[in-house]
């Protein structure tokens, strides 16, 4: 079977590092997942920091002549078949356009897609012009807890699907692309008509309709089959209700599952512990094999997107509910505290 090449831009945290913070034992970077799918090989890299680039090289095996500070001298010499970008939001739009328009095949982008929906709809043209295989990394769409909360979802065993609720303290572009991401898949990634946000922290995050730091949001949406999802900003661990007519299905954390139905103890629905960077990464090469979708496509990252854009649209006007498709946003996000964040090189053990 073909083993495809791929190349990183943006070799900081998430990009090959964040598996030294202790959070998992599993793969979990974009690099670490290349290195342990057995379709890919992580064959560049590309980073403006020469200590990171490194770093990387030396943790993940990539020489020093395939070390690029300019991403595009990369791309063209090394003509990678995936390509991941896992830059600052405000940085992704021109790496992944470029990319498109000399020949990359698939991007596994890092969340949120862009900084602003115009750049989201000019990605979104790209990719469908060219024909380009897209994963974006709101991971628990490929975590078998919410997988199989949204099969019980859709068995219809516990009767329609009437409201979800995401219980979390999370930025809006941050956790919060991960959350509005999860509670599209468990409804089936069906279209919203609606928004309507609150951004707790406006006075600290906005200056009119810049974004300066990533801003603390709550909010509601509506969807074209009549679900009513809940985005609640609380402090503590997350929780994910799906409320169904019959009882509803909860996920505490990223494993736990439990079936609730009125009368009854709990069935408490235990799943494997999987990578979903390396999940996603082999649906990407699932998708390259056989040219069939990915579970992250292009619709599922627009629309995540375009919920987030209207979310802060919303606040902006007083808390209105904002008609999706949404049109003429003016929202960008320029962050002023997100410079590239150095990466821990050394591993760091939480648990002990």
């Amino acid at each position: 079977m073909t083993t495809y090449r791929a190349a990183l831009v943006g070799a900081g945290r998430m990009g090959a590092f964040i598996d030294n913070e202790g959070h998992t034992h599993l793969p979990y970077s974009h690099s670490a997942g290349y290195e342990a799918c057995d379709r890919t090989d992580l064959v560049a890299g590309a980073d403006m920091r020469a200590d990171v680039l490194q770093k990387f090289g030396e943790r993940y095996g990539v020489p020093k002549e395939r070390q690029y500070t300019d991403f595009r001298e990369m791309i063209v010499t090394e003509k990678p078949e995936i390509l991941s970008v896992a830059t600052q939001p405000h940085q992704r739009i021109e790496v992944a356009l470029f990319a498109i328009e000399n020949g990359v095949r698939a991007l596994f982008l890092e969340k949120p897609l862009s900084a602003s929906l115009a750049e989201a709809a000019q990605l979104r043209d790209a990719v469908e012009k060219h024909g380009t295989i897209l994963n974006m990394g709101s991971l628990r769409r490929w975590r078998p807890n919410f997988i199989k909360m949204r099969e019980i979802i859709a068995s219809g065993e516990l009767g329609d699907l009437h409201t979800l609720l995401m219980l979390n303290r999370a930025t809006l572009f941050n956790m919060g692309s991960h959350w509005i991401d999860t509670l599209n898949v468990l409804n089936g990634d069906a279209p919203a008509s609606w928004a309507s946000g609150l951004v707790v922290n406006a006075d600290e995050t906005l200056d009119g309709d810049t974004v300066l730091i990533d801003p603390v949001g709550s909010g509601t949406i509506g969807y074209a089959n009549g679900v009513t999802a809940w985005l609640i900003d609380r402090p503590g661990p997350h929780e994910i209700h799906a409320c169904c007519e019959g009882g509803s299905v909860v996920a505490l954390g990223d494993q736990h599952v439990e079936i609730r139905r009125p009368g009854q103890a709990a069935e408490i629905v235990e799943t494997e512990e999987v990578s979903p960077t390396v999940r996603c990464i082999e649906d990407i090469v699932q998708a390259l094999d056989t040219g069939g979708p990915t579970r992250g496509g292009m619709k599922a990252a627009y629309a995540n997107a375009e919920l987030i854009f209207a979310l802060l649209e919303s606040h902006l006007r007083d808390g209105a509910r904002v008609a999706i498709p949404l049109v003429d946003s003016t929202v960008v996000f320029r962050p002023t505290n997100l410079g590239p964040r150095q990466p821990k090189f050394e591993h760091v053990n939480k648990a002990g």
